[in-house]
């Protein structure tokens, strides 16, 4: 099953006369960075709180926001006005010491100094924390129901783009068969052109054009290339997300069609072989946003 590492969810508890919200928001990332604004929850349930994200979203940018609103919808804040007014008097020193004007903005630098203004703390009795937690993982459980929905839609785009390089690379074959005559006329005609009276071995020259026809064979690189396609897709309607695996899956497909393309020596395989790094260079832009 996919998943996306997008993904949004949103919960509301209600804790006697106040009322908190929990938002979570995932972007795509290589691992689990968590980012936690929780000033109103107590700082020891810091680590719960990041065990629920890991366990639950396993990877990603995960940002999640606690917002705690009184009744009458005023947050729940206060303002340390002892320390106010000891860092405006630093500040009004400063200014006269150094003959430097007072900022007109002091008061908003003031505020946002660190313990100016404080957050009533919240989770520190054994029944609000069990509403809260309960509330916390309702809003991890909404993220990961989005992020299936949208790894529905990646799925759907991702296998569509491996059906269009099978296609083509079912489009090949009829342009490989000329090819023989092709690099035989052409290599014939170069050996003219080197000396018009040379009398090459025709045994030899066909021993030489086998060779040579030997190494432009792509055959091995097709059988591998389906191979290659099939895994994929195997690996993409796996239960367990394997976005990382996908990745160097699509290296291993990008290799061989690397190789089609250096073989090929024919300009409608190069039209296919361009169109199937389109169809995969788009194909990679959307595994990373896969789990």
């Amino acid at each position: 099953m996919v998943k996306s590492m997008t993904g949004f969810g949103k919960t509301t508890c209600q804790l006697r006369d106040k009322s908190l919200s929990i938002e979570v928001r995932s972007l795509n990332s290589k691992s689990l960075d968590v980012s936690l604004k929780m000033a109103n929850i107590s700082r020891e349930k810091e680590h719960v709180v990041r065990n629920h994200v890991g366990q639950i979203l396993n990877r990603g940018k995960i940002d999640v926001a606690f917002v705690v609103e009184t009744s009458g919808g005023a947050p729940s804040v206060s303002i340390n006005k002892n320390l106010f007014g000891k860092f405006l008097l630093e500040f009004e020193q400063l200014t006269k010491e150094y003959h430097i004007k007072m900022p007109d903005d002091i008061l908003q630098v003031v505020i946002r100094l660190p313990e100016v203004i404080t957050y009533e703390t919240i989770g520190d009795d054994p029944g609000d924390w069990a509403m809260i937690e309960e509330s916390l993982l309702r809003a991890l459980s909404h993220v990961d129901q989005f992020r299936i929905s949208e790894g529905q839609h990646l799925a759907a785009d991702i296998i569509a783009r491996i059906n269009s390089i099978n296609e083509l690379a079912g489009q090949i074959a009829p342009f490989e068969a000329g090819r023989e005559q092709t690099v035989r006329t052409r290599l014939t005609k170069g050996l003219k052109e080197i000396n018009e009276n040379l009398n090459a071995d025709p045994n030899r020259f066909e021993q030489e054009l086998i060779f040579y026809l030997e190494r432009l064979d792509i055959t091995e690189e097709k059988i591998r290339l389906a191979k290659h396609l099939d895994y994929f897709v195997e690996t993409l309607e796996m239960e367990k997300t394997q976005g990382r695996k996908l990745g160097f899956i699509a290296q291993e497909i990008g290799r061989e069609i690397n190789t089609i393309g250096s073989k090929a020596n024919e300009a409608n395989i190069q039209k296919i072989v361009v169109q199937m790094k389109d169809e995969l260079e788009k194909i990679k832009e959307q595994l990373l946003n896969i789990l």
